[in-house]
């Protein structure tokens, strides 16, 4: 090994390690026990260790931690199949450009592709499911390595990087105490601005046409710009519609505020009759948006013959489907720089044309609320899940975040919660869209922001993954509300399969559950809920004991969100 410089009494490089992450602004970690000198020793640097039970929700529990909190998430593992189960979450942070970083345990130098216990080639597992991959071998490279996975998951568009720790490196004697200062630890890391001349060709494009729309994406929450979103919808009077990620990033009560569009937007949907203002647009401005499947209805819902311009941080997500006037740089600073270019120039049209904007979107949206009056409101049961989220939606203050599962708890909570305020928070699995995530989203969301209301949906199949994290929630007190919408199906699934079989696989249905009785066992409070005129009451008991609580409600198995592939294929509840 190379000289390092005198080493220092009773100090070790995971004691090093240590001090580096929290350089970078680290104080929690989502981790077992491994790799447990760096465990023990973060403690003595203001690191506190959050205990998860299984890699694939501590990894999801850094993902919600960093959405929320605005830091790098860290996640650790073990070698072998505790970092293979780390690959889903990497995969979602991946795709859904969120920073997390896994610090993984490797064996020792010396035992190295000798068939030692759990030995595995890390470098070939995570290369598809992270921007940056290193093993550690020498010590006097562990601070470049460290700054180089902080740098690589917080710059750009964010994403996962990763650090394979030798058993044996960490337990070495350490060399002196670094001269490092930079925290890279927050994202973006580098805002930068588009090109200005781009950016007045966006402005006077918006200013003079005839029906501009704003479609936001998850970048906006990334880039933390929704304020900046929000003061040009207003400045510019320009309509602005929302990705499932993108939900929150403006006030849904604004009258410019479509709400959410893609593959959601059939009867029972807020935007059903706002469809035509997305077909018809003829500047569309793209913000921090992948243009992606389920966002654009399988690209079906984006008018072709419009003009786009796009605003993201990585020139190649710009024109990946739609050709588009390239805004290439952060989304508050470049939204910031178009605000103040757009106010220079001649509004009249498009203050002319608000009035017209905000009747049309008002009438749509009394005409959905007058649709889903009743089964918004239905007594008895089986209960409709759109009388869950609406309850949910009536005390949800407008700071509370809400998490949910992929498949339909995603649908739920963005087509019939409310965002209350531009910055608004929903926490959806949209990179992969893995089952199981919405409780750990929950709980890491809740680490992040222990003073706000944190509500998870999910439904009973996806709840099945992650119920040994109950043990965690109660362990770690934190007050995360869990709503399992108990319809004993696999309804994605199932309704999928017969939209396009005319029947379906026998993996769609499953025996009775009683997952009050699974929550009462790991000691958290628990309730079944059998009729839709006590829901409300339950989530006013749970909210009010700041505890840990599930709510376990009985589902109608007819309940289906208005995805626009079922049209023609149900009967509606309307």
């Amino acid at each position: 090994m190379p000289d390092t410089g005198p080493a220092v009494a009773n100090t070790n490089v995971a004691l090093r390690l240590a001090e580096a992450f929290a350089r970078h602004g680290v104080t929690v970690t989502f981790g077992q026990s491994l790799p447990s000198a760096f465990h023990l020793a973060a403690p003595h640097v203001g690191i506190e260790q959050k205990v998860y039970r299984q890699e694939n929700m501590g990894g999801t529990m850094a993902d919600g931690y960093a959405r929320i909190s605005r830091k790098v998430g860290v996640v650790t593992a073990q070698n072998g199949p505790a970092a293979t189960l780390l690959v889903p979450p990497l995969a979602e942070a991946m795709k859904a450009s969120v920073p997390v970083i896994a610090l993984v345990q490797e064996v020792t130098r010396d035992a190295t592709d000798k068939n030692a216990f759990q030995d595995i080639d890390h470098i070939a597992l995570f290369s598809a499911v992270s921007k940056f991959t290193r093993r550690i071998d020498r010590s006097d490279r562990l601070e470049d390595y460290v700054d180089m996975a902080f740098a690589a998951a917080t710059s750009g568009r964010p994403g996962p990087a990763v650090l394979l720790l030798p058993a044996d490196l960490l337990t070495e004697k350490a060399g002196p105490v670094s001269r490092r200062k930079a925290n890279l630890g927050t994202f973006p890391l580098d805002r930068t601005t588009a090109d200005p001349t781009r950016i007045a060709e966006a402005a006077a494009l918006l200013a003079a046409a005839k029906a501009p729309l704003i479609i936001a994406g998850g970048g906006v929450h990334l880039s933390d710009a929704a304020q900046e979103l929000a003061a040009l919808q207003q400045a510019a009077h320009l309509p602005v519609a929302t990705t499932f990620m993108g939900k929150g990033s403006v006030d849904e009560n604004h009258p410019l505020s479509l709400g959410v569009v893609g593959n959601t937007m059939g009867l029972g949907a807020r935007t059903r009759d706002l469809r035509p203002m997305v077909e018809n647009a003829d500047v569309v401005l793209l913000v921090g948006n992948r243009t992606n499947q389920n966002g654009t209805d399988s690209w079906q819902l984006y008018p072709r013959a419009a003009t786009f311009i796009h605003i993201d941080p990585d020139g190649m997500e710009i024109g990946r489907n739609y050709e588009a006037l390239r805004l290439m740089g952060d989304a508050k600073l470049t939204l910031a720089a178009l605000h103040a270019e757009i106010v220079k120039l001649d509004l009249a049209t498009r203050a002319a044309a608000r009035p017209k904007v905000e009747a049309q979107i008002a009438k749509a949206v009394a005409d959905w609320r007058k649709l889903i009056a009743g089964v918004t409101t239905r007594d008895g049961g089986p209960v409709r899940p759109e009388r869950v989220v609406t309850e949910i939606d009536k005390r949800l203050p407008d700071d509370g975040i809400v998490c949910a599962d992929a498949s339909y708890s995603s649908n739920w909570i963005t087509g019939y919660i409310t965002a209350k305020r531009a910055g608004q928070r929903f926490l959806t699995p949209r990179g992969l869209a893995g089952l199981g995530w919405g409780v750990p989203l929950g709980i890491g969301a809740q680490v992040a922001a222990p003073d706000k209301r944190v509500v998870v949906l999910c439904g009973d199949g996806g709840f099945g993954h992650s119920w040994a994290e109950l043990e965690t929630l109660r362990r770690l007190q934190v007050p995360v509300t869990v709503v399992v919408l108990n319809n004993g199906i696999l309804g994605f699934q199932k309704h999928a399969e017969d939209t396009k079989y005319g029947e379906h696989t026998i993996a769609c249905d499953f025996a009775e559950v009683d997952h009050a009785a699974i929550a009462t066992a790991c000691g958290v409070k628990s309730i079944r809920v059998t009729k839709g005129e006590d829901v409300g009451p339950a989530l006013d008991t749970a909210f009010a004991s700041n505890e840990p609580y599930l709510i376990e409600v009985l589902t109608d198995p007819n309940g289906k969100p208005p995805l626009t592939f079922y049209h023609g294929q149900f009967p509606e509840p309307f």
